[in-house]
């Protein structure tokens, strides 16, 4: 729809309002007169209308003019295998940020598939939500339970979700393990009865924090509380092991070395990287000012860890970035809003896929800032980026990342995205700091701000 067309729409409706619309806002019987008459009844508003009465949106709005599976061949890819699982847990940020130092691991030791226990990080990141949501709870202890924040903690005590700096500190806290000597449980697998448990016992214990008659009494307390949440975790998920036995082989399945190792001995073996000061979070968000560090109040997902801190740029600077890192066999974690435009059938995310104007002849014209500042559009999804497809002038046409539903979803279990998918809904990529231009590593240097309450709105 062309701007002429659209201030026309707009006047219209204002005239509208003005003549029919009640002096308190409701829908009056003259207004609801001229609503009925603005629909006509014709024949291609019956076609669409018959149409829905039977068949779903989602299939009605498949653009049968891209049904086509877009080219599947990348000039730059990361060598990675093997495709993991989630399952019925929200722990894409976790299996999204071991799949980038399984690569990792991979290509530096020359390894076959190797995969890292998910089962082992979730355990302590439910411990560690846990207390952050009970010493919260002691921290606010003497504002009223009417108070905003205090309301906060206890209306969402535990959840699934996360970011990258929350899995550096849990696993620069906790080490790692190879999935063998942890492997999952339904439970871990499954979470919504665990968290439901969990966060039973956690607002019942923060009425016993705030019934405390001291900051002291409530830390011993706190200490036995977390005792008793340990157990249930435990019982849901297994003991984490403190000590195990790994054999490491290579690509044509010969064994290398068999060895015991704690779980900071393995992390710091084969890893041995400070994640949380080598990795910078990038951010794509219009609402914010550009180059700008920007910082939560808390600690992510772990008390006293580190800040969840990111610095917002323009997408083609954070593409350039992404490109050397590809190029270098290097993976990424990148979150986005992956529900939007997401053809499941075929794993690709176009923007093309589907054509809601057409089916109900109406636009659908917000860009990327309008979208975040109506909460239409936020990251929801966390993968591995593992892939870009350039041009000869070197720019990219598409990307690819490694997916954690299964080898049965998506293009064998990755998903497919298109350059201009990217810029639309593409919000965080964690990028190592030996792919960052000088430029932009001496924006890192400023102080950071707290996230804006007032978000920019030109």
């Amino acid at each position: 729809m062309n701007r002429r067309l659209i201030l026309v729409a707009i006047a219209t409706l204002v005239s509208f309002g003005a003549v029919a619309q009640s002096k308190d806002g409701g829908i009056d019987s003259k207004m609801m007169e001229q609503i009925r008459k603005s629909y006509t009844n014709s024949p291609d508003q019956r076609a669409v209308k018959n149409a829905l009465a039977s068949t779903p949106i989602s299939k009605l709005i498949i653009n049968s003019e891209n049904l086509a599976m877009c080219d599947t061949n990348f000039s730059h890819t990361v060598n990675t295998r093997g495709i993991t699982n989630q399952k019925s847990s929200g722990r894409c940020w976790l299996f999204t940020t071991l799949n980038v130092l399984r690569a990792r691991m991979m290509t530096k030791y020359k390894l076959g598939k190797i995969e890292f226990s998910q089962n082992y990080c979730s355990f302590h990141d439910l411990l560690e939500k846990s207390n952050m949501c009970l010493q919260r709870i002691v921290d606010t202890r003497n504002k009223p339970i009417e108070d905003r924040e205090v309301r906060s903690i206890f209306s969402s005590p535990i959840a699934d979700g996360g970011n990258f700096i929350g899995a550096a500190n849990l696993v620069m806290k906790y080490g790692i393990v190879p999935k063998q000597a942890m492997p999952e449980t339904y439970q871990s697998e499954n979470t919504k009865s665990i968290r439901t448990v969990l966060s039973m016992k956690l607002r019942e214990y923060g009425l016993a924090l705030r019934a405390a008659k001291s900051r002291k009494e409530a830390m011993a307390l706190k200490a036995e509380q977390l005792s008793e949440i340990y157990r249930i975790l435990v019982q849901c998920m297994g003991v984490p092991p403190t000590e195990f036995e790994w054999t490491m082989r290579n690509r044509n399945g010969k064994v290398i070395s068999t060895e015991k190792y704690t779980p900071m001995s393995f992390y710091e073996k084969f890893i041995a990287e400070d994640l949380k000061s080598n990795y910078v979070v990038f951010l794509n968000n219009p609402t914010f000012e550009y180059g700008k560090v920007y910082q939560s109040k808390r600690g992510a997902h772990v008390y006293d860890g580190k800040k969840w801190e990111v610095l917002n740029l323009p997408m083609d600077r954070i593409k350039e970035m992404a490109i050397a890192s590809i190029k270098d066999n290097t993976a990424m974690y990148l979150s986005c809003d992956v529900g939007k435009f997401h053809s499941r059938s075929k794993g690709v995310l176009d923007l093309n896929n589907f054509d809601y104007e057409s089916l109900f002849h109406t636009s659908f014209s917000m860009n990327k800032q309008q979208r975040i500042l109506t909460r239409a559009s936020g990251g929801t999804h966390a993968m591995t980026l593992i892939a870009v497809d350039l041009d000869e002038n070197g720019k990219p046409r598409k990307w690819m990342v490694e997916n954690s539903w299964g080898k049965t979803s998506g293009y064998e279990g990755k998903i497919i995205i298109t350059d201009e998918w990217f810029d639309e809904y593409v919000f965080n990529l964690a990028i190592e700091r030996k792919y960052i231009p000088k430029d932009i590593l001496d924006m890192l240097k400023q102080k950071p701000k707290k996230f804006p309450n007032k978000l920019k709105t030109n």
